[in-house]
């Protein structure tokens, strides 16, 4: 019907491109146009002013001899102001690109290794995107992005990698556990010293108040009993502790049965010993 009237529409984000005769004549913008087709007057094509994308996937080798296939995603759009280049200069605009884009990979990750290839990917769509747009712009399109999506080596240079990585995880892993360790190992030896030189000086406090009570002991009872003398208090106390120390033996001892000497000559030679080697230890120590 629109023919019948010689109408046509544009829709929004497109132009037409219109001929006479086969002639191109003019872009037409969105909207209705009055198009005389008895006069020869045509539609050629539309044309969209949308922002499109391309993926493109590129192998290529590194300068460490790693096969690696780059994905650039290309983002480009048709400007209208050059439609009619656009329309008729290019037949095939996404293989245009593609070509492109296949230049500057293959020229620019071959001069970088693995490792470089991942940190100066910016670098690469860099490069892509100023090639494709001095390209490009003289057919009418103009650039808007170019992105390098993904880097991806062949299956056994991951896995190699993956492992490397790994493997300098697990030693660093292994330094601070070992060094963890040691720092447990000082503090515990620390502690243990200091438990010990703690437990020292309560022995020897135990040791100065129980010489210290068996002195007193001695001298009041001397006092208390007229013609007593410290030799018969100090046979008294060892009496008493023998006598303590039997209790303990039989109340804690793990035995079912403990021989001992008893009887009174038996205390007697208890005491003699005890003395005799209290003497000697203080013979040891006199110059």
């Amino acid at each position: 019907m629109g023919n019948l009237l010689c109408c046509v529409q544009v829709d929004q984000s497109k132009v037409a491109i219109k001929e006479r005769f086969g002639k191109f004549e003019e872009v037409l913008d969105p909207g209705c146009h009055c198009l005389p087709w008895f006069l020869g007057s045509q539609i050629a094509g539309h044309l969209t002013l949308r922002v499109q994308q391309l993926d493109v996937k590129c192998e290529t080798k590194t300068k460490d001899n790693v096969f690696v296939n780059v994905v650039a995603s290309i983002q480009y759009r048709a400007l209208a102001e050059k439609a009619s280049d656009a329309f008729y200069k290019l037949s095939n605009t996404r293989g245009q690109i593609q070509a492109y884009v296949f230049d500057v990979i293959r020229a620019s990750v071959p001069k970088l290794i693995l490792d470089d290839v991942f940190e100066q990917k910016n670098d690469i769509a860099r490069a892509v995107e100023e090639e494709l747009e001095k390209a490009m712009s003289a057919y009418g399109y103009e650039i808007v992005q170019t992105l390098i999506v993904d880097i991806e080596p062949d299956v056994n240079v991951k896995r190699a990698m993956n492992e490397i990585n790994a493997a300098a995880r697990l030693r660093l892993a292994a330094t601070d556990k070992a060094e963890a360790e040691k720092i447990l190992q000082i503090k515990r030896a620390e502690g243990e010293a200091e438990s010990k030189y703690l437990a020292g000086l309560g022995i020897a406090r135990q040791r100065q108040a129980i010489v210290d009570g068996l002195r007193d002991s001695v001298v009041g009872f001397s006092t208390n009993v007229p013609g007593t003398s410290a030799k018969d208090v100090m046979d008294m106390v060892l009496v008493t502790q023998y006598f303590d120390t039997m209790k303990e033996i039989g109340a804690h001892s793990k035995s079912s049965a403990v021989f001992i000497p008893h009887g009174p000559g038996a205390v007697r030679d208890v005491v003699t010993q005890i003395r005799d080697g209290l003497l000697q230890g203080s013979s040891a120590h006199i110059p």
